[in-house]
This record gives C-alpha cells, sequence and structure tokens, in this order.
C-alpha cells in the first residue's frame, strides 16, 4: 500500500468512526417553553412527561425528524424543532428568565413573523376583522381530543407524525 493510500485509508476510517460517533448519545437545549415528551415519535403520541425551556437532554435516537431524548425526569419523543444544539444558557437574577418564547412564536419569528409586523399589517388594513382569526386561536384541542376524532374518521397516523 503507498502512503497516499494509507492516507486516504486512515481518513475514511476516522471519518466512519466520526459519523458513527455521532450518531450515538448526544446532548441537546430544549428551546421552547414546555416541551412534550411523547411515548411515540407522532404528536398524538400519549405525553409521558415535560421539560422545561434550556434543560439539556440526551439524546437516544432518531427517527426522521424526531429524536428521543432522555431528561432528568423522563423519557420520550421530541420534534427536532423543539430542540436545539446550543447550549441555553439562563443567567441568575435575568428578570425575563420566565417569559420566554413559546414553541408557537418560535415557529412563527421563525417564519419572520411576529407581534410588530401584526400590529403593522392590522394598521394598514384597518377594515379586515380578525375577530374570527381571535377566536380560532384560542380553540385547544387535547392530544384525546385529537385522537377520538381521527379514530371517529378511521384515520391512522404514520409513526412519526405527517409525511
Amino acid at each position: 500500500m503507498t502512503t497516499r493510500q494509507l492516507w486516504m485509508a486512515t481518513a475514511l476510517a476516522l471519518m466512519i468512526a466520526g459519523a458513527s460517533g455521532s450518531a450515538t448519545a448526544a446532548d441537546m437545549s430544549v428551546q421552547i417553553r414546555n416541551a412534550q415528551l411523547r411515548a411515540t415519535p407522532s404528536y398524538l403520541g400519549k405525553i409521558t412527561g415535560s421539560a422545561p425551556y434550556a434543560q439539556r437532554v440526551e439524546v437516544l435516537q432518531t427517527q426522521g425528524d424526531w429524536l428521543e431524548v432522555r431528561s432528568a425526569a423522563a423519557t420520550g419523543w421530541l420534534h427536532k424543532s423543539a430542540l436545539t444544539t446550543k447550549k441555553i444558557v439562563i443567567k441568575a437574577g435575568a428578570s425575563d428568565v420566565g417569559a420566554t418564547a413559546s414553541g408557537e412564536e418560535l415557529a412563527l419569528a421563525g417564519k419572520g413573523f411576529n407581534s410588530d409586523i401584526e400590529a403593522d399589517f392590522k394598521n394598514k388594513n384597518a377594515e379586515v376583522s380578525f375577530a374570527p382569526i381571535d377566536r380560532m386561536e384560542k380553540i385547544t384541542v387535547s392530544p384525546s381530543e385529537a385522537r377520538a376524532f381521527l379514530d371517529q374518521g378511521g384515520v391512522k397516523p404514520v409513526a412519526g407524525g405527517a409525511r
């Protein structure tokens, strides 16, 4: 084997070792106010526990966009959008620690939408009634109600949620 071939084989072995190492446990931070851990990788999975904002969790395995994690209190599945690889540090004495963003707020902010943009749109479109939207935003459906609705309609969600 030539020196070049030996060098290439060593580099390939290191890349494979690194890839297999990244498939094992890793720590991530919860980036939403209160992440609900689920028994299955689906938004309709039974809630097994929760993990608060900034808590570090250990990733046990991945299935599509879902990660099975172990928190300080429970093990369950979280959608990848609830997690970040960054370590979130909450400084002691910070007055806004309790006012963290909700999952919905983070999703909207990621799309470039926030309360300032909403207010600007409402000012420019004063004739538009937002009352129906405000009523819809107040509707909540529990996981058991969603499951009953799907069962009644004969809908069987696939593992991992919608695809």
